[in-house]
């Protein structure tokens, strides 16, 4: 069926670190999708995509064509199976598979920093992020090497394009599967300061922010579960008074605005708790971790091939695999793009019912 694209915006994949396996798995997402990913687009660099195309190639096979295009919405005319590149940056010079460079953590940090511009301008539907390298994009110097990853750099980037400071646009990140959603109170800080992050204010942000996006996706309330920070949540006190302190209030708070928030409940179980299965569909909609170890192991234990990192509270839909650059396998062509296509799915799905983007066939 042909795409209307008067009505339809392209979707942006950014391409990530070039020295890792994000090119590779945004290739195998073209690839392997039954009907090609129409309607979207990678911002990222033309030969790093083809020496990618080249590297899955299996016997037998030719490689997948990349497609040059000059604009977002060029992607809506490409045809199916072909890698269509929007060249947003200047050529990158070649890196080596699976080494930290500073070149490719600069063009991958451009990449992201136009593309959220271009969500930003209503100029795509939303954005999905192939893996950066931390030490890589901290290593390519101003700006990039005072964000630890992609949430502080799109939150940045927002704050600055509304004219607000970084304070009135919080951000959380939430990772999800098809059993089990998880938004996190801190994100990449040691985890002697995701201890002090436990405050009121922080837990009560968090609640706000994870009913305010679970209720325009799920057309009713989120039931949100928040687990507590110590063993057995703190066992009255016994073990901690974190949870008597700061987080009971904090969900007393968002109670009393409308959220269906409850705990704080041991952390131990209440993911099982949370948990979707065929059999059962979970006692809550979304689980309220206090850092980012706590509530990320349980979604990445159930698979990390289906799992999707959403950041919460941007002014448009960004989505990501759950997964890193993968160095020591970047170039073999084993890379898994099951992630990548999740994350497509859901941006999809989000602009669709958030941002009132009408849905292409990409599925």
């Amino acid at each position: 069926m042909p795409i209307n694209t008067e009505s339809i915006l392209p979707l942006a994949i950014t391409m990530g670190d070039a020295a890792g396996i994000g090119p590779e798995i945004i290739a195998k997402a073209f690839r392997d999708q039954p009907g090609g990913l129409r309607g979207c687009f990678v911002a990222g660099d033309v030969e790093t995509l083809r020496r990618a195309a080249l590297a899955i190639v299996q016997p037998g096979q030719i490689a997948l064509p990349v497609a040059v295009i000059t604009s977002a919405q060029e992607a809506l005319t490409i045809p199916p199976r072909c890698i269509a590149v929007l060249q947003v940056v200047d050529p990158l010079p070649v890196v080596p598979w699976g080494v930290v460079s500073r070149e490719a953590g600069a063009f991958a940090g451009q990449c992201v920093l136009w593309a959220a511009q271009s969500a930003l301008r209503g100029q795509v539907r939303a954005l999905v992020t192939a893996p950066l390298h931390k030490e890589a994009l901290h290593a390519a110097g101003a700006p990039f090497d005072r964000y630890p990853g992609h949430t502080e750099m799109l939150q940045d980037c927002a704050a600055r394009h509304l004219g607000r400071p970084l304070s009135e646009v919080p951000v959380r990140m939430m990772l999800a599967n098809e059993e089990l959603r998880t938004v996190l109170v801190s994100i990449h800080v040691s985890l002697r300061q995701a201890l002090e992050a436990v405050t009121f204010d922080n837990v009560l942000q968090t609640l706000r922010i994870t009913h305010d996006a679970l209720s325009k996706v799920l057309g009713r309330p989120p039931r949100i579960a928040v687990a507590g920070l110590n063993p057995h949540a703190g066992e009255g006190g016994l073990f901690g008074c974190e949870e008597i302190d700061t987080i009971a209030p904090a969900i007393s708070a968002a109670r009393s605005e409308g959220c269906q928030s409850s705990g704080p409940w041991p952390p131990d179980t209440v993911f099982m708790r949370a948990r979707r299965t065929p059999g059962s569909p979970g006692e809550f909609d979304v689980v309220v971790a206090m850092y980012h170890d706590q509530g990320l192991i349980p979604v990445k234990y159930m698979g990390v091939e289906q799992g999707v990192n959403v950041t919460l509270g941007l002014p448009f839909v960004r989505t990501s695999p759950d997964h890193g650059t993968a160095f020591d396998i970047a170039g073999t062509g084993r890379a898994d793009p099951s992630s990548l296509l999740a994350a497509i799915r859901m941006a999809q799905d989000l602009s669709a019912t958030i941002m009132g983007c009408p849905s292409s066939d990409v599925h």
